[in-house]
């Protein structure tokens, strides 16, 4: 998973959250014919966890703590946390076409459903690119026209050297609109699997998932600066994980739902694919581009780190998960994806207001200041920019 970043930028490792941290059946266009849609508090809880874990990756590499020889391998692979956001849009945003699968509801239409993610994702993102190319000196000298169009459209990953300073970790957000666009298409390929057919939709997202492991195996030919493996193929094994706890969710087999939803079984699992991660097995080290094997392997250990983290929240909602279920956790939840959209543009600010030398330690300092100086931001962009747009896109467009 390698990005390029402008030449003018200091290299961040190219991880972030799928940003959607405010997903439910209503947001995602599907209005109250759901029956399905339960909300599962866990979930918020979870988001913030993963978007915590996706900046301290980024400022272990800004201070030079993923060069640590043990723990460096650790923070550089709390990356792993972007399996656990595709997974969870995956899951949010296929659950209503496994309810209509199986009778339980209507899926939502291809049209109101992009309007929603559109209002959901895109103000917000627009007001932080005009933020950081404006005001940010090292991405400012260095934006072009090409630059802001890349950005504004959100095709980082298709055009060399647009991912510039502050904005690095956009990739991930454009691989979850490709996702978006992409999903309509999906449910209408599997729309011929429904009432009796419906069971055999977990097999049929199972090897679509196993299929696109593949990807990059693929010698598929492009420019310098820019590589296949960002696109959405690549990472749509992890969406696929979220998509096939959508069809369990539904499906008539509590037994298979409840060994699947053991926390004691699935969360040791998915630790013991984390810490293969952090291994040569799923890539080397910093931003050195891996084998393609490599690659393959770091999508099935994050379909695994995604599928048993989540899978005892969605598969077994009566069983109550204190910490994530917090007034806390549920706030930090709400503001995710503000975190995950600012807190690259706070980072690089945190280290010459303070006088702090990139790359040189300060490692716990560097992400307390990054976190304290966030969190006033994503809470402002969720209460004047995201919620407000959300509530009038849902007023205004049912």
């Amino acid at each position: 998973m390698t990005t390029t970043a402008h030449p003018a930028a200091e290299p961040v490792p190219p991880v972030g959250p799928s940003a959607d941290p405010a997903d439910d059946l209503r947001d995602s266009g599907t209005g109250p014919t759901v029956l399905l849609g339960r909300f599962v508090p866990a979930l918020e809880g979870m988001r913030a966890l993963a978007a915590l874990g996706v900046m301290l990756t980024h400022v272990a590499f800004q201070t030079g703590a993923s060069g640590h020889p043990i723990f460096g391998r650790v923070w550089e692979r709390f990356d792993m946390a972007v399996a656990v956001f595709f997974a969870l849009s995956g899951f949010l945003l296929w659950r209503p076409h496994a309810a209509a699968a199986w009778g339980l509801g209507k899926a939502p239409q291809a049209g109101r459903y992009l309007l929603h993610r559109a209002a959901r994702i895109l103000p917000a993102y627009w007001v932080v690119v005009c933020a950081v190319l404006i005001l940010l000196p090292s991405a400012a000298h260095t934006a072009g026209l090409r630059v802001w169009v890349s950005n504004l459209a959100l095709l980082q990953v298709f055009v060399p050297y647009t991912l510039t300073d502050g904005l690095t970790q956009m990739w991930s957000l454009s691989v979850e609109v490709a996702f978006y666009l992409l999903l309509p298409v999906l449910a209408l390929a599997l729309m011929w699997l429904r009432g009796k057919r419906a069971r055999l939709r977990v097999p049929a997202v199972l090897g679509f998932a196993m299929v696109l492991l593949t990807w990059n195996l693929l010698p598929v030919p492009t420019p310098e600066g820019i590589h296949a493996d960002n696109w959405v193929p690549a990472y749509l094994p992890w969406f696929a994980v979220g998509m096939l706890l959508a069809e369990l969710g539904d499906r008539p087999a509590p037994r298979l739902r409840r060994v699947a939803g053991d926390l004691r079984l699935m969360w040791p699992l998915a630790l013991a694919a984390f810490l293969l991660s952090t291994t040569d097995l799923a890539g080397l080290r910093g931003l050195t581009h891996g084998q393609p094997w490599q690659y393959a392997l770091k999508m099935v250990l994050g379909m695994v780190i995604g599928f048993g983290l989540l899978a005892p929240l969605v598969l077994r909602p009566e069983v109550r998960h204190r910490w994530l279920e917090s007034p806390v956790a549920a706030t930090l939840g709400r503001w995710s994806f503000g975190i995950f959209i600012w807190h690259l543009a706070v980072l690089s600010i945190v280290f010459p207001v303070f006088g702090i030398i990139p790359f040189c330690g300060h490692f716990v300092l560097v992400y307390l200041l990054t976190l304290a100086f966030t969190l006033p931001l994503a809470a402002a962009s969720f209460a004047l920019i995201e919620e407000p747009i959300r509530q009038w896109t849902r007023r205004r467009f049912g």
